[in-house]
């Protein structure tokens, strides 16, 4: 029967398996086990028979993965023969090993572990997992080689396979005479998260090459290039290496550095080199990464070699002479820093951004990532799918190395470093487990944040106490479009911008905003109004916008603003600082409810003096939910003390709820202070009653008692009076009875004058 090929998904990859059609493989009478000869154009591939995917039903496909895809000698879309194929089982396979891989001890149970139940020939190249860290230039499967097989031809590993290991090393075995090389380096399965993307790239390149009579027939030339632009570590680079690989053209790289050269007139001969050879040898793709170094704007561009490269850069993509079956690929995360003349039709016909991958693109990197690692089986990849917001491919896999190398460290004691060879029991017994993972994640921050990263206290609900209203207006300003974004689209309503929290000093506003950032499970970005401001013009609201600009690509972002009245208090009421406090407002008002929508990005700011803010920065659309912070009433003091003397040793006739009915005026920081100061007067009776040499024996005997914090209450005073509170509670009757707006702004102002 004859069936398109398709690429398998991530997970699947490296098993030797084609996922076929359903309807396809009743016809066909296969079910799952059995094994296909896949005859290409000038190649036959063998491989066992996967259950196919609930979306290529009644389609016609067969799924396969790069490696198969070579030994066939297909592409993706090619249509190929399948038949089915009787392989006899394996009494003998050698094995050859890579020579610079050095272990010790009977590895042939663990290599037919690892390839029970896949098709082999002599010559091909095979990738098990072997463990991490010990050979070079290898962290996740080693790359090994058939060298014999009894019965000859293909056949299937089974449980009863005698495993040998070849004398001859993997570099001198030839490969298999149907393609089953060494396999291409990148293929699409290596790439996670990025098929729409992916898709487009092919659309623009591998149609225009392998058919080019299509776009003769609509009388259209062929697309020329392809911009893909985004965050570093995306997989820009990625998708142009697997491109390369998957269709049959000659690939030539442009690293700017190695182009530019002193003398007069060189760096441009290089450049007509590289398309010269790309022309002679078409078809042909040009990859230039970075392109922003050598393609900068000709009216920024500090020297002369960079004017003249970037306009013999424009004549070879769109010149007078035909340049036939040439691509050009660039990639940049710089996107506007690049020439604008390059970025028009005829030159990048297309601009693709490679953005930073969602939950489900989270998913399948990992799995890319972890396809040859041994893990335990309590790791649940979706968890850390979803607790990644922000994380590129890059930073995914630097997770997964970490979660290895925690690994690694845990056997470490039972590895003889100074030994040759690794014993293979020792590797067998390495897996990884769910702790390794939650370790790795510790040390490893979204790169795009790397600069404004803020590591997110582990504070939660439970910390704050009391202010219960306060918190589930919180919840639902910042929470809820998260965790239940169909009803508000069902609502056809918009999630808040932005939540000002004002109230007394010391009420609890930081620690509220902790807790959402933590429990929304969001990045966290946070400000210190101060730290923005900058003498030199331009550069404050520059330092606003790149602080969006990130908090967009990696959302959901928490941006929170402490003490937000420092930088956008009224316009018009200084005069001393040279305007800049002024553009500082107008940058966050356009940035709030500007033309650029903010998706999935909450701005907190919190305040103990509304009146100073500009009235702009607080309507609706902006800072448009207004939370009031109040002094704790007797009931929040009592949930307070509880959080503040949850580990400390107290004694019986310790009291709260009288405690808080004496701190009438206390907000939370007073609380604190007050637990703080009753455990520094137990602490001073105990170290002056008992010698120093005692100490370490009887600490477990201390209390505090009541005594010590009636002590304490002489020291620690309310610090909000009853003025200061019926103030804030005036400013909160304003905001609720009316739209904000200059008229009530006037009205906080004199309430607190």
């Amino acid at each position: 029967m004859k069936l398109t090929v398709k690429p398998l998904k991530q997970k699947d990859a490296g098993r030797g398996l084609a996922a076929i059609d359903r309807v396809a493989a009743e016809e066909m009478g296969l079910s799952g086990g059995d094994f296909i000869r896949i005859e290409g154009r000038e190649g036959t591939a063998i491989a066992r028979v996967w259950p196919g995917y609930p979306e290529d039903d009644g389609t016609g496909v067969i799924r396969i993965d790069g490696r198969l895809r070579q030994q066939a000698d297909v592409g993706i879309d090619d249509k190929v023969d399948v038949e089915k194929a009787d392989v006899k089982p394996a009494r003998e396979v050698s094995i050859a090993l890579p020579q610079n891989l050095r272990i010790s001890g009977n590895i042939g149970p663990h290599i037919r572990d690892k390839l029970s139940g896949q098709p082999v020939t002599k010559g091909q190249s095979i990738q098990i997992p072997f463990g991490f860290g010990f050979m070079a230039n290898q962290s996740q499967a080693v790359p090994l080689k058939i060298a014999s097989t009894k019965p000859s031809g293909t056949v299937v590993i089974n449980d009863s396979t005698e495993i040998s290991i070849s004398e001859k090393p993997a570099e001198q075995i030839r490969g298999a005479a149907a393609g089953g090389g060494d396999g291409p380096d990148v293929t699409y399965e290596d790439i996670g998260g990025l098929d729409r993307e992916l898709e487009q790239v092919r659309e623009m390149i591998e149609l225009p090459m392998r058919h080019p009579e299509l776009f003769k027939r609509l009388g259209i030339e062929p697309p020329k290039g392809v911009l893909l632009h985004g965050p570093p570590g995306t997989g820009k680079t990625l998708i142009a290496k697997a491109v390369a690989n998957e269709i049959d053209a000659s690939f030539h790289t442009i690293s700017g550095p190695e182009i530019m050269s002193k003398y007069y007139g060189e760096s441009e001969e290089q450049l007509r080199d590289i398309f010269d050879e790309a022309t002679e040898n078409a078809p042909a793709i040009v990859f230039m990464d970075e392109i922003d170094s050598i393609a900068p704007k000709r009216s920024e561009a500090g020297g002369d070699v960079e004017r003249r490269v970037v306009a013999q850069l424009l004549s070879l993509m769109d010149g007078l002479e035909e340049r036939g079956q040439v691509v050009v690929i660039g990639a940049t995360n710089r996107l506007d820093a690049i020439d604008p003349a390059l970025r028009r039709g005829g030159r990048f016909d297309r601009e693709i951004e490679i953005g930073v991958p969602d939950r489900d693109g989270r998913k399948e990197i990992l799995q890319v990532h972890t396809r040859n690692m041994p893990l335990a089986d309590g790791v649940d990849l979706d968890v850390y799918a979803e607790s990644t917001h922000g994380f590129v491919g890059a930073d995914l896999e630097s997770l997964a190395k970490e979660a290895a190398m925690n690994a690694l460290r845990r056997i470490r004691p039972q590895l003889d470093l100074e030994a040759e060879e690794i014993d293979a029991d020792v590797l067998d017994s390495l897996v990884v487990t769910e702790g390794d993972f939650r370790e790795a994640l510790k040390g490893v921050e979204p790169s795009a944040l790397r600069e404004v990263f803020v590591e997110v206290p582990n504070v939660t609900w439970d910390d704050v106490g009391g202010l219960e209203s306060t918190k589930e207006r919180l919840r639902e300003t910042i929470q809820w479009p998260l965790d239940y974004p169909e009803v508000f689209q069902a609502m056809d309503m918009d999630a808040a911008k932005g939540v000002l929290l004002y109230g007394p000093p010391g009420t609890g506003k930081t620690l509220l905003a902790k807790a959402v950032a933590n429990e929304s499970e969001s990045n966290f970005i946070s400000i210190k109004g101060p730290e923005l401001l900058n003498k030199y013009v331009g550069e404050s609201e520059k330092g606003v916008r790149e602080i969006f600009s990130k908090a967009r690509e990696n959302a959901p972002t928490v941006v929170f603003f402490d003490e937000i009245d420092a930088i956008a208090t009224e316009r018009g009421s200084r005069t001393g600082d040279s305007g800049v406090g002024e553009r500082v407002v107008s940058q966050l008002l356009t940035e709030l409810d500007g033309l650029e929508a903010l998706e999935d990005v909450v701005v907190i700011a919190t305040t103990n003096r509304p009146d100073l803010i500009d009235a702009a920065l607080l309507r609706p659309g902006r800072l448009d939910r207004h939370v009031h912070v109040p002094v704790p009433d007797e009931e929040a003091r009592r949930k307070i003390l509880e959080v503040h003397t949850r580990n400390k040793p107290l004694a019986d006739d310790v009291d709260l709820d009288r405690l808080a009915r004496r701190t009438e005026g206390y907000v939370g920081a007073d609380l604190e202070a007050l637990a703080r100061e009753a455990a520094l007067a137990a602490s001073r009776e105990f170290i002056g009653s008992v010698k120093p040499e005692e100490i370490a024996e009887s600490v477990g005997n201390v209390r505090i008692t009541m005594d010590h914090f009636d002590q304490a209450l002489d020291q620690v005073g309310p610090s909000v009076t009853d003025e200061v509170r019926q103030r804030y509670d005036e400013i909160e009757e304003r905001f609720q009875k009316s739209e904000v707006g200059r008229d009530t702004e006037g009205e906080v102002s004199r309430t607190f004058q």
